[in-house]
């Protein structure tokens, strides 16, 4: 199972640098290839200062060894050795207008001292995160993440949905980071899912990708925007470094194991700001999206 998910994982780098390439039209992905001392290493690929995308990256890895202590406190367990590959993406539009995009997709193994395997798992998702509120962009990116599930389990949906709900949740700042997608974890072997059944859903959803983001792209990549509207994007930011810091699993996994810190720290953006007690003016759409961030929707 964990050299036919890398090897997709692999494959889907292809497929979604291209695709991003050509929405783009001027910017390339720059590729670094780097070695993890313990084990492993990864496929670093960075997209800077183009067209559309002021930054993004697009990263697999695949880990192993001795599982960290820190790790060994998460899961409960003494020591043991692991295997952990996925692909990561962040993309930082230049426009305020195009959404910044998340998603991961990933599987975890952990061994006894005889080298059988004792835990597996898949986890993963995707979501959106816009600096203005087009209601149809975020109906069209659920609708696409629903008909990913609903080839699978009719139940996905909603439960993975509730769950990026609660998860992208800055709790600190007491609203969401954005507007939600799929989250799901430790989606292990049951009487109604083997390994296979979970290879095909996470592998189902890691191809929407492309076009659950792409049409929304290229709606709003060519809209004007202002100073103002730019500095608004950069305020909001903020607001995703804090929750990748302060919040995120995959951030605290990367740095807790040993991982490339550039890697890890390639979804912050280039720009961003903090305003102190910032409040947008009464009835603006600056507002308008906040009133959305406060209480999770139903987007279909």
């Amino acid at each position: 199972m964990k050299d036919k998910f890398y090897a997709y994982i692999q494959n889907l780098q292809d497929q979604i640098c291209a695709g991003l390439e050509a929405v783009d039209g001027t910017a390339k992905f720059r590729e670094d290839l780097w070695k993890r001392p313990e084990g492993g290493g990864g496929r670093t690929r960075v997209i800077e200062n183009g067209s559309v995308f002021e930054k993004g990256g697009v990263n697999i890895s695949a880990v192993h060894g001795t599982l960290p202590e820190a790790m060994q406190k998460m899961f409960g367990v003494g020591e043991a050795d692991f295997f952990a590959c996925g692909l990561s993406l962040v993309i930082h539009p230049k426009s305020p207008m195009v959404p910044t995009v998340h998603a991961n997709w990933r599987y975890f193994e952990m061994y006894d001292e005889k080298g059988n395997v004792i835990e597996q798992w898949f986890g993963g998702g995707q979501d959106l995160t816009p600096y203005y509120l087009f209601e149809e962009d975020g109906k069209h990116f659920h609708q696409t993440c629903k008909t990913a599930c609903d080839k699978h389990n009719p139940e996905f949906y909603p439960k993975y949905k509730k769950q990026c709900d609660s998860y992208f949740w800055n709790a600190h700042r007491n609203e969401a980071r954005g507007l939600g997608g799929l989250f799901f974890d430790y989606c292990k072997a049951n009487e109604q899912m083997s390994m296979e059944n979970w290879f095909d859903f996470v592998t189902e959803v890691g191809n929407s990708f492309l076009e659950a983001y792409v049409p929304i792209v290229e709606r709003r990549k060519n809209l004007p925007y202002t100073p103002e509207q730019r500095n608004w994007q950069e305020i909001r930011r903020g607001r995703y470094v804090e929750f990748n810091l302060v919040h995120d699993k995959g951030t605290l996994f990367g740095l807790k194991t040993n991982g490339r810190i550039e890697s890890i720290l390639m979804s912050l953006p280039p720009h961003v700001q903090w305003v102190y007690d910032h409040h947008p003016e009464a009835g603006s759409e600056e507002e308008k999206l906040l009133k959305v961030l406060e209480t999770p929707i139903e987007w279909i």
